[in-house]
């Protein structure tokens, strides 16, 4: 038995989209893809789900998924990831020794058990106290509003210059985080101490958050499962 577990939090009081964790996405439960992701990858020796909800908690338990069930006080609308992380993992220790944990978003369906395996890997072999799956942003012109007038912040439009001379940006994506356990209590916080960085393409940086991210994340999921597939078809050959 490893030191490595998965912990996937959700809570069942979603308002922008009722039942989210669990509506139907690509023919499966939404969670379900993360559990059995997670599962499927070689590093993660066991996933828990953090849920006060009855239904959530009957679906990851029929994915394979054990439940970790949230007071109350831990499934309100300000509560954050982070408590939902630290009341689960002090339950877990009083089950188990873990010493690291990857934590999923089950609104962020568009990875694979690659992906998981190779963060972890990644994270290992740098000795990273904390890491983040991110996607690199190349020539993204941003701004932002400051007071009554408006500031590049990525670049500087008085003085364009060309794409290629732009620095990449990096977008944390959401859709991996791998921490040790000591850094979650130290911190208090997913991300602390050496920090290290997991890329993944960008079109796997979309999230479930509302009904218009839905069908875009359905067809990238659907492009992400046709690659798979014709991928384990040139190894049979």
């Amino acid at each position: 038995m490893s030191d490595c577990i998965a912990i996937i939090p959700a809570r069942a009081g979603s308002k922008g989209i009722v039942d989210k964790n669990i509506m139907e996405f690509c023919g499966l439960p939404l969670i379900t893809w993360s559990i059995r992701q997670a599962l499927e990858s070689q590093c993660v020796d066991e996933v828990y789900v953090s849920t006060d909800g009855e239904r959530i908690g009957e679906v990851a338990q029929k994915a394979g998924a054990n439940v970790i069930w949230r007071p109350n006080e831990l499934a309100t609308d300000t509560a954050s990831s982070e408590e939902a992380l630290i009341h689960a993992v002090n339950e877990i220790k009083e089950r188990r020794k873990v010493s690291t944990v990857i934590f999923l978003q089950a609104t962020s369906p568009i990875r694979t058990k690659t992906d998981i395996d190779n963060a972890y890997q990644t994270f290992i072999e740098n000795e990273f106290d904390s890491l983040f799956s991110m996607s690199v942003l190349d020539d993204y012109c941003i701004w932002k509003k400051k007071q009554n007038d408006y500031e590049s912040i990525t670049y500087d439009f008085r003085n364009r210059g060309r794409r290629q001379e732009r620095e990449s940006l990096y977008l944390e994506n959401g859709s991996i985080y791998i921490f040790k356990t000591h850094v979650l209590q130290q911190y208090k916080n997913r991300l602390g101490g050496k920090m290290g960085m997991y890329e993944m393409p960008f079109e796997h940086s979309y999230e479930i958050d509302s009904l218009k991210d839905i069908g875009i994340c359905e067809y990238f999921m659907k492009r992400m499962m046709e690659g798979e597939e014709n991928e384990k078809s040139v190894y049979e050959r």
